[in-house]
């Protein structure tokens, strides 16, 4: 154990990984109840067909998705109230809880309650991932660590099905929900131990590293004159008087849909499609989280190699957002007739990369504009258009896809992926540190 006073050379990427861990607990806690579903759906709801069992599933995923809209803009002011450290520890505190809480429900109510307190709690990861990024990285970088929180959703979408499908091998789906739940419990010991507070005051932090990362708060040398501007910290009202607010907001509200379209309905999209099991859609439903975890590191080291080689930030956003999105929209039409399951699994790959090379780069947008003290303000608003419009799709997709026909919903997210391209592109005409409206 590291003893108090001794120096840590690179300690905000210890930072980054522990956030990081936590989107990884953070999936498979959630991913549980898809992964599961099957089971619960023929324990619980015996007498009703696969149709009935899709509504039941929609209905509590658009609870879900809902509580966690108003989570991420709860936990976006509670993260800028109390701070990182405190902030991850009441979320990841909480989804624990509710995680546990799975194991005793009895129906479409319970389930729905769960799942909602589970929902605001895990909205905090996103809200407190950027704020953490704003406070422990320097412009340059935060590509790169928003990529790597990204990947650690990523990777908990990897590893979540077979963790699920090989506890479904020793466990009931009851017992499952309390045995991930632990994790969470288990992740605020090294978090307590490692984030004692934040870069300024921090006792490990060397004195090259406290000063690389402080020079990072102040944002860009716009002038290239050796100043930095302190950064613009303005009211919430005065906030959404931008236009560039408003561009951060409709672009998540329109790209962050897409990855719950997919990781909501993979699940029942290979069951009803492809007429596979828990244990066959366990050990293939990962295959696209790998091209997200992929898509979320190369993002990032994309952005950080091309600002370094001199861009802009303005231009290096606008680039990596805009290949990110090409790659995105023929993989929707590919999904139209993917021929086999491992087809399917492989284009939602590429897609699943693309997306998210464009929303590492999205999610950095707040802190591109303004002032680490609003930033968790700004990502939990976003965060909470992101999510309205996610539940919006998930409550639609139940009723365009009956009888198993996913079509309508792939044309959907293609043009959900423009909407967002369009509004950083008109509404963020320059991505740069705002100033005070006159």
């Amino acid at each position: 154990m590291k003893e108090v006073g001794k120096k840590m050379k690179g300690l905000r990427w210890w930072v980054v990984g522990l956030v990081a861990l936590a989107a990884i607990i953070n999936y498979i806690d959630r991913q549980a109840f898809g992964a599961l579903w099957p089971d619960i759906a023929n324990d619980l709801f015996p007498d009703m067909d696969k149709d009935g069992h899709k509504a039941i599933y929609g209905t509590i995923s658009t609870v879900f998705i809902l509580s966690y809209a108003g989570g991420q803009a709860l936990f976006g002011k509670i993260f800028d109230w109390i701070g990182t450290r405190l902030g991850f520890a009441l979320s990841i505190g909480v989804w624990s809880i509710a995680t546990m809480l799975h194991a005793f429900a009895q129906g479409l109510l319970s389930f729905s309650i769960f799942r909602s307190i589970l929902g605001i709690a895990e909205a905090g990861n996103w809200p407190g991932a950027a704020k953490a990024n704003a406070e422990w990285f320097p412009t340059t970088e935060r590509a790169l660590a928003q990529g790597i929180f990204n990947s650690g959703a990523a990777i908990g979408g990897i590893v979540a099905y077979p963790v699920i499908g090989l506890l479904s091998y020793y466990f009931d789906w009851k017992a499952i929900f309390i045995v991930v739940a632990v994790l969470g419990f288990l992740w605020l010991i090294p978090w307590f131990y490692v984030v004692k507070s934040p870069p300024k005051t921090h006792p490990w932090l060397t004195d090259d590293e406290r000063k690389y990362i402080l020079s990072g708060q102040r944002n860009q040398d716009i002038n290239e004159d050796g100043t930095y501007d302190e950064g613009y910290t303005p009211t919430t009202g005065e906030l959404f008087k931008h236009k560039e607010s408003w561009g951060v907001v409709i672009a998540s509200a329109a790209i962050d849909p897409i990855w719950w379209l997919f990781i909501v309905w993979i699940p029942l999209y290979l069951s009803e499609v492809f007429g596979m099991d828990v244990k066959q859609i366990a050990f293939s439903a990962w295959v696209p989280y790998v091209g997200a975890m992929i898509g979320a590191i190369f993002g990032g080291l994309l952005a950080k190699n091309r600002i370094k080689a001199g861009w802009s930030v303005d231009k290096t956003r606008k680039m990596t957002i805009t290949l990110g999105v090409a790659l995105m929209i023929p993989c929707f039409f590919l999904l139209k007739a993917p021929g086999t399951a491992i087809n399917a699994v492989i284009i939602m790959a590429v897609l699943l990369f693309g997306f998210q090379v464009a929303i590492g780069n999205i999610q950095t947008l707040p802190s591109d504009l303004f002032s680490g003290k609003i930033v968790g303000t700004l990502s939990g608003f976003a965060g909470m258009a992101a999510k309205l419009g996610a539940a919006g799709l998930t409550a639609l997709v139940t009723l365009i896809t009956t009888g198993g026909n996913y079509t309508p919903a792939f044309i959907i997210g293609g043009v959900l992926a423009i909407v967002a391209l369009l509004a950083v592109w008109f509404l963020c005409p320059k991505i740069e540190p705002l100033k005070p409206k006159i």
